[in-house]
């Protein structure tokens, strides 16, 4: 298939793309939200007429929250992320911002961090990925073990990993650039958008991996040798449709959550779209051409 034939191609493109993603976290850095840095989170919704954010701007700086982020939602709601405040602080905000029940106003949520926790929520994302990658590669060796030949059958496992490190740099690339020009944060949401974009690349992978099993048992090692090209190139085109119209419906659901959700998931839906596409393009153009690489390389 035209695909395996023109891997490095695709390999060029998602090397320079790992690189751009590599320089931007280097330069630009995350942006962490209070859930890594600690702080305080506040979700209000005006019930009847609203203050404009220039009001809002008004009372909250008769506090001192240090350097805090005002959001607006919808067309009377706000987000207000600052240094950790009380509950007091908190409700004497509320009734400030109600200009004496003038303007009420619910608060739809309220959230404290430690900085504590956000040394434990890092911490745990890596054992997390680690651990993960290294289930992976053991169980798709396991599974592999009948069609260790040409290609060893962790080597399978090597390549899903591989598609998946990829798929998370060029996430994480994404976002720090998002940090930079739109404040865009990380935070407990896009860890579970990471470890579902994981799952789904993960699923993917496997998909067209397992056709390449499937298409090389019941081979004699010296057709699996001399024909192992030609096999990853069918079990591609077998499976090629089934993964980009699974990617295609499921990025449909995400648009419409992104476009029409709530503001507090827009950065989760953004990340898994951007996940889900790169995810797609990984298992097609760098999982099962790898395979053909490893092979190569033996001899």
């Amino acid at each position: 298939m035209w695909i395996t034939l023109n891997r490095k191609i695709f390999y060029t493109f998602s090397l320079l793309l790992v690189i751009a993603s590599i320089v931007m976290v280097s330069v630009f850095g995350l942006k962490f939200g209070i859930d890594f840095t600690g702080g305080s989170i506040m979700e209000f919704t005006y019930t009847e007429e609203s203050l404009d954010k220039a009001g809002v701007d008004v009372v909250l700086n008769n506090y001192d929250l240090g350097e805090y982020q005002l959001k607006e939602t919808g067309n009377s709601g706000y987000i207000l992320k600052t240094r950790t405040i009380s509950d007091d602080v908190k409700n004497a905000i509320q009734e400030e911002l109600s200009v004496e029940g003038t303007k009420p106003l619910t608060i739809d949520r309220f959230n404290t961090v430690g900085p504590t926790l956000g040394d434990e929520l890092k911490t745990k994302t890596v054992i997390a990925l680690v651990v993960l990658s290294l289930i992976i590669i053991m169980f798709i060796a396991y599974t592999f073990r009948g069609v260790s030949n040409p290609v060893s059958s962790w080597k399978y496992g090597l390549v899903a990993v591989i598609a998946l490190v990829h798929d998370i740099i060029i996430a994480v690339g994404f976002f720090a650039l998002l940090g930079y020009t739109s404040g865009t944060e990380i935070n407990t949401l896009f860890v579970t958008a990471l470890l579902v974009i994981l799952g789904y690349s993960i699923n993917d992978t496997i998909v067209i991996l397992d056709r390449v099993r499937e298409n090389l048992k019941d081979k004699s090692d010296n057709y699996r040798e001399n024909n192992f090209t030609e096999i990853v190139g069918i079990s591609l085109r077998e499976t090629i449709s089934r993964s980009i119209n699974t990617s295609f419906t499921t990025l449909l659901a995400l648009l419409a959550l992104y476009f029409v959700g709530a503001e507090s998931t827009k950065d989760f839906a953004l990340a898994l779209i951007v996940g889900v596409v790169v995810g797609a393009y990984s298992s097609i153009f760098i999982a099962a051409p790898l395979l053909v690489s490893f092979k190569k390389g033996k001899k």
